[in-house]
């Protein structure tokens, strides 16, 4: 009878052990888009905060390509021991396994979910040189031109977006796929592209300088950085319900331990003041979660995008 109760103590000791012990050397987190994108300006406003209370750096570690792909399977081969981690988001986890007929992991059983981090404000921008100024006269101009307009994605997040609305609204658009969001923008100047939906943080200038204009946002709420920018459910659009999410997971069998010492330290961060005013300038929305609670919101997602995708009449490949 002794020897169950002595493993047990010893479980709960050791388990105790980690928690206190973690982490003892920097910690690597694998993102799946490249420098300059939105994922990345948010992961550096958030690394310091949580490099602060841990006590060790946090390396954010871009690994872009194959839709995140590459990024994913990164994290999923990694040892299980904390110190790489990876940033989730709706397009290696969501989007690839929909995408793909073979995809790389399994989102199931290959990570461990540690929390939600939050949302992306997305707007859908157009080159000001096309005969529209607002989004009902976007869509008019499409229906008038089927084939001919181009829009660009740089993600799988893009991707499936840009599919919910043309499917949605009927429209016949040109997709032009790039690797990361941030090549489009220079395309989109020079008209090469005419639309492309994306967080502002690059947009927002040449809306200013009138380059560009952002016609709504995929947001339920208007945006302070554009507060005369309307919804895409005022717009006309009430149906439409993609949101561009993060969050954070590891590889899978994540001891306890560290799953909730590295979801209390990121909780901690995304209510720091000087986090929330630099997130918000990123126009990101923060959100925390239990482990549990981002789990099943990953699990609804991966649903959601299958089912938006085979509605769209986008096949897998």
């Amino acid at each position: 009878m002794k020897k169950p109760v002595f493993a047990l103590l010893a479980s709960l000791f050791s388990g105790a052990v980690l928690a206190q012990a973690y982490p003892s050397k920097p910690i690597r987190i694998i993102i799946p888009f490249g420098a300059g994108s939105a994922t990345d300006a948010v992961m550096r406003v958030l690394a310091p905060a949580v490099s602060a209370t841990l006590g060790q750096q946090v390396v954010i570690d871009p690994k872009p390509g194959a839709d995140g792909a590459i990024s994913a399977s990164e994290v999923a081969r990694s040892a299980p021991d904390g110190y790489t981690l990876g940033v989730g988001s709706g397009g290696p986890l969501a989007a690839v396994p929909a995408l793909r007929k073979n995809p790389p992991y399994d989102v199931v059983k290959d990570f461990t979910p540690i929390t939600d981090i939050g949302r992306y404000t997305v707007f859908l921008f157009i080159n000001a040189s096309l005969p529209a100024t607002n989004f009902q006269e976007f869509v008019a101009l499409v229906k008038a031109n089927p084939g001919k307009v181009a829009y660009g994605t740089g993600n799988p997040s893009g991707i499936v977006a840009w599919a919910q609305l043309n499917s949605l609204l009927g429209l016949d658009m040109l997709h032009v796929p790039y690797k990361t969001a941030p090549l489009v923008m220079p395309d989109l100047l020079a008209n090469r592209v005419q639309a492309l939906m994306d967080p502002p943080a690059v947009a927002i200038s040449h809306v200013r300088d009138g380059k560009l204009r952002a016609l709504a946002t995929t947001l339920n709420r208007r945006s302070p950085l554009l507060p005369d920018v309307p919804t895409i459910h005022e717009a006309g659009v009430p149906q439409y319900t993609i949101s561009n999410w993060m969050g954070l997971v590891g590889p899978a069998k994540l001891p306890r331990e560290i799953v909730d010492r590295v979801n209390r330290e990121f909780g901690a961060a995304l209510r720091r003041p000087e986090v929330i005013e630099g997130l918000q300038k990123q126009a990101f929305m923060p959100n925390t979660s239990t482990p549990e609670q981002f789990a099943a919101f990953i699990q609804e997602q991966v649903q959601s995008y299958g089912s938006l995708l085979r509605a769209a009449g986008v096949k897998p490949d």
